[in-house]
């Protein structure tokens, strides 16, 4: 029976079970698929669409699906976990830097894309000026989920990594108010109206998302939890609570799931490694999902006519509207060539556009099936001819970043309520600096003392004298009013060795 007809009688047990087997299955397959994408360079994003195709009307699935309004709020759903996912990951120190670029290019890159984009749809394909207006505002914002899934495998100068995702959080916030405003009333007359509409909900969307942000870390931070397992749900929940928030309060909702999440990524809050394994885990279980109910959605027979006018679009958009909105916007910033270059074609679409496809769809808009065939074919395409070439873009204009550089700490805190102390375990990867140093040169607050060490297997008491090593764990007791003094301390000592702050490494900022 077509998915898209309901039906006519409720769910029963043996349903779900098939339902369940189905799932199951296509996760399976899709788990599966990461490992062979990997290994052969292409995007993950197109063998999960891959996979809702086969599964539907035209695959071997025969599976009749049409619900745009259901593919829309689960994609939103899926978005909203995607960004906290990459909020969580998103480190203060390289962004803080890259802000005021990465919101140039948000918003007024985000701008002269749109129009960009919409002239070439109108003149070369011949889309009249509201589908085109609307196509343009689609394709304009890069995907949050390609960006951070690629860019974290290339080793990349902090300043294009903290540019590229900053923009990527901050640029589906203007384009959907954009995509809403065009689909609903078409363009706008007032295009000052417009734009105060967008301040007003971006700056709602950023208080919102920083203050719970701000309190959920303060919480996380100060209340222990009866179980570990707890404050990865915990963590979720507060960012998707900021998402709801901000929409309610009529803001953005996707920049303040985003906000939220980047102040908690950076909070050191307790049980952090298995809070970021978490969200991970739900970043990839939205994509699957996402992306197999967009394959669904489309219906390959009818693509035809559509394939050379997304392939017109692409191109003006790769080639002409993305490298003139990153020359306008970073320059002022003095950013180099080389960097303009790779931000340029590193403006990678994927999931976002074609939920965002939906819209005029679900508003009722004129040839918006069209619309969204044009957007399904351009993202598939060009996601191909991007993704697997920015590793060697990056190598071409010698980007890459110095693989020496000391490798950060893995320092996971539970907090001792009862006896007001926390415990840090910590972990030396190969490339730390604290190889080699004896534990009193550690050089720890009053209050905090290495209580364990852990290495080749074996545990033991260490003595003032004892040489730390590489691959070592270690267990510190703190005391709360000492604790993030002795967790600052560990981590200079990581970047700089035994002289860290006499030498002006005091890490600050990181992670």
């Amino acid at each position: 029976m077509p998915v898209s007809q309901g039906r006519e009688r409720p769910l029963t047990v043996h349903d779900l079970n098939q339902l369940l087997l189905v799932c199951s299955l296509v996760l399976l397959v899709a788990v599966a698929a990461v490992r062979i994408s990997s290994r052969s360079g292409l995007p993950s994003l197109l063998v999960y669409l891959g996979i809702g195709v086969a599964m539907g009307q035209d695959g071997i699935g025969g599976i009749k699906f049409d619900n745009a309004e259901l593919t829309q709020v689960i994609g939103y759903a899926a978005l909203v976990v995607i960004l906290a996912e990459g909020g969580l990951g998103t480190r203060w120190k390289e962004v803080k830097p890259a802000l005021p670029a990465a919101t140039a290019l948000a918003l007024a890159g985000v701008a002269v894309s749109v129009g960009v984009t919409a002239t070439a749809a109108h003149y070369l394909t011949g889309l009249e000026w509201r589908q085109a207006l609307i196509v343009g505002a689609v394709v304009s914002s890069t995907d949050a989920a390609a960006v951070f899934s690629v860019l974290r495998k290339i080793p990349l100068p902090t300043r294009v990594t903290g540019t590229l995702e900053a923009e990527s959080g901050f640029n589906d916030a203007p384009v959907v108010i954009l995509v809403v405003a065009f689909s609903h009333s078409g363009p706008v007359e007032h295009w000052y109206a417009l734009v105060g509409e967008i301040a007003l909900e971006l700056a709602i969307g950023a208080a919102i998302g920083l203050a719970v942000g701000w309190l959920g870390s303060w919480g996380l931070r100060h209340v222990a939890l009866p179980a570990s397992g707890l404050y990865p749900i915990a963590v979720m929940a507060i960012a998707v609570v900021a998402y709801a928030a901000g929409a309610l309060a009529h803001g953005s909702g996707f920049l303040a799931v985003y906000l939220a999440a980047m102040v908690m990524g950076n909070a050191r809050l307790p049980h952090w490694p298995a809070t970021r394994g978490f969200a991970d885990g739900l970043g990839w279980l939205a994509q699957i999902g996402m992306f197999v109910l967009l394959g669904l959605l489309v219906t390959p027979h009818e693509l035809g006519d559509d394939i050379l006018p997304a392939l017109v679009i692409g191109l003006v958009l790769t080639m002409v509207a993305r490298p003139l909105s990153v020359v306008l916007c970073l320059t002022p910033f003095r950013v180099p060539w080389q960097e303009q270059t790779l931000m340029s074609w590193a403006g990678l679409r994927g999931a976002v556009p074609i939920i965002l496809a939906t819209i005029p769809m679900v508003g009722g808009v004129e040839d918006s099936r069209r619309i969204f065939n044009i957007v399904f074919v351009l993202v598939v395409v060009y996601t191909l001819v991007q993704g697997p070439t920015l590793p060697w873009l990056a190598r071409t204009l010698r980007l890459g970043e110095d693989t020496e550089a000391p490798t950060d700490l893995g320092i996971e805190s539970a907090p001792l309520e009862r006896l007001r102390g926390h415990l840090l375990s910590v972990a030396i990867p190969a490339g730390s600096k604290m190889h080699g140093v004896e534990i009193n040169e550690l050089r720890l607050p009053s209050g905090a003392a290495v209580t364990l060490v852990v290495r080749d297997g074996k545990s033991f008491v260490p003595l003032p004298t004892t040489v730390l090593r590489r691959g070592d764990e270690l267990l510190v007791v703190a005391t709360d009013p000492v604790r993030d003094a002795a967790e600052r301390r560990l981590r200079a000592v990581g970047h700089g060795g035994k002289l860290a702050g006499w030498l002006g490494t005091d890490g600050e900022g990181a992670e």
